[in-house]
């Protein structure tokens, strides 16, 4: 197959998103596929890169480590003419996201979408945060959802709530699969000793973007505790963003930080050894949607201490192979590192166990042989059905105009639709103006026209 991936976030980035398209384009190129990944140009973006077309971007918004991308350049078309994809896959719902249906509407291919995120956990990016945004925000992603063909979600708690929220396109759970072969070996001592980490030491890890919704000012807080009581207990680090600052203060201010193991962002070989550095992994966020890192880790043998969230709960069982969290107090989270922390070596080599087992259930290949048979299923169907006009002489070159002025209306419509859900909720008397009623009547006719 062919596929078409766009993308809001794509290496060098580092994030889960960016992480998920990677590997699963890897795996399907392994697998004799073609895959042509568009997402927006970042600094230091590799000159060498294959199978990737960048778009003009402004980097690093409002503060953040994300790129928004400008007007999409003509040369994307003559790309696309000559890769002729079968199947679009987005993984946003906006910005490159509409740029996906647009491209799928007028050249009338599938169009998949991974609801990778929960987008209103981030409204404080924008200026205007508030409630009613948060509002527009998730049902501006549940419009979207309901444009496509098919919806991916990482975790069944992530499908109940897309289902709770009206998302009525099929919807499939499909985990973005970890290497595991890759993460079952790596060089942690290397990194101890690089950062001055006793070798004998428990440490407990942590890895990902460090931002404030991954509820790391709560993380930060509970380790030191735990280090407190545990004075041969560090704390290791890896990854970069805005809370980098906090979490070195909360750790400088009860004389800790020479605990505290800041390692930077790490890719590749150094990625894996980080996590043998490791001997149990921390995890406090309430917004992933899968929790890469967590089977990651799990990969690299590491038990993890989480809070009970979507991605963490499928992941994570409760004393079996790490804990999970009900309670969200820095009490309750230092008492189950401690408990891990206290566990013989046979009891810890079992937690071990069950964490790489863990990660079998997430291996790659099946993931990824689950997600094809879909498209494959996708891209069947629609040569089954194409979309004919009523009168193919009569449209000729219009049909693929018509389909794509189609689509914008249905953004349009969606985004209307959200934002005047949003106003109702803030302001329940005063109700969304409709759009023109000539405007509607005129696109309905244009509409039943396209569907012959």
């Amino acid at each position: 197959m062919k596929i078409l991936m766009l993308t809001n976030t794509y290496l060098p980035h580092v994030g889960g998103v960016a992480r998920s398209v990677e590997a699963f384009s890897d795996e399907y190129r392994r697998r004799g596929h073609q895959v042509l990944v568009v997402a927006p140009d970042f600094a230091n973006t590799s000159a060498d890169e294959h199978d990737v077309v960048r778009v003009p971007a402004i980097q690093r918004f409002n503060g953040s480590d994300f790129a928004v991308r400008l007007p999409v350049p003509g040369f994307l078309m003559s790309t696309l003419n000559e890769f002729q994809p079968e199947l679009v896959h987005a993984h946003h719902p906006f910005l490159l996201g509409d740029t996906a249906l647009r491209i799928a509407a007028a050249r009338d291919l599938p169009l998949v979408f991974t609801h990778h995120t929960m987008y209103e956990r981030y409204t404080h990016y924008v200026p205007v945060e508030s409630k009613l945004l948060q509002r527009y925000v998730i049902d501006l992603a549940t419009g979207y959802a309901n444009l496509c063909d098919r919806v991916f979600a990482p975790s069944e708690s992530v499908a109940e709530v897309l289902r709770a929220r009206g998302v009525q396109s099929p919807i499939d759970v499909v985990p973005t699969g970890v290497d595991v072969a890759r993460f079952a070996a790596g060089d942690g001592r290397r990194i101890r000793r690089e950062l001055g980490i006793p070798e004998n030491a428990f440490v407990v890890g942590h890895l990902g973007r460090l931002a404030p919704e991954k509820n790391l000012e709560f993380l930060a807080n509970a380790v030191a505790a735990f280090l407190k009581k545990s004075p041969g207990a560090h704390f290791l680090v890896a990854g970069a963003g805005p809370s980098e600052t906090m979490i070195r203060e909360t750790f400088r201010k009860p004389g800790l930080d020479d605990r505290l193991h800041m390692a930077g962002t790490r890719q590749g070989r150094e990625l894996v050894d980080t996590y043998h550095a490791m001997d149990l992994f921390a995890f406090a966020s309430h917004t992933e949607t899968q929790g890469m890192v967590l089977t990651e880790g799990m990969a690299a043998g590491l038990p993890a201490v989480a809070l009970d969230a979507p991605g963490a709960r499928e992941v994570v069982r409760d004393f079996e192979n790490g804990r999970l969290l009900h309670d969200e107090r820095v009490e309750a989270f230092v008492g189950a590192l401690d408990w891990i922390a206290r566990q013989t070596p046979t009891a810890r080599e079992a937690l071990r166990r069950a964490a790489r087992q863990t990660a079998e259930n997430y291996a790659m290949p099946r993931c990824a042989e689950h997600a094809l048979r879909i498209y494959q299923s996708l891209v069947e169907r629609n040569g089954r059905r194409r979309w004919v006009p009523r009168n193919r002489q009569e449209l000729g070159p219009w049909e693929s105009t018509l389909r794509l002025i189609d689509a914008q209306w249905q953004l349009w419509t969606a985004r209307a639709h959200a934002a005047g859900v949003a106003m109702q909720r803030e302001m329940p008397n005063h109700p969304p103006t409709p759009p023109p009623g000539s405007l509607v009547r005129v696109w309905n006719r244009l509409r039943r026209l396209i569907s012959g």
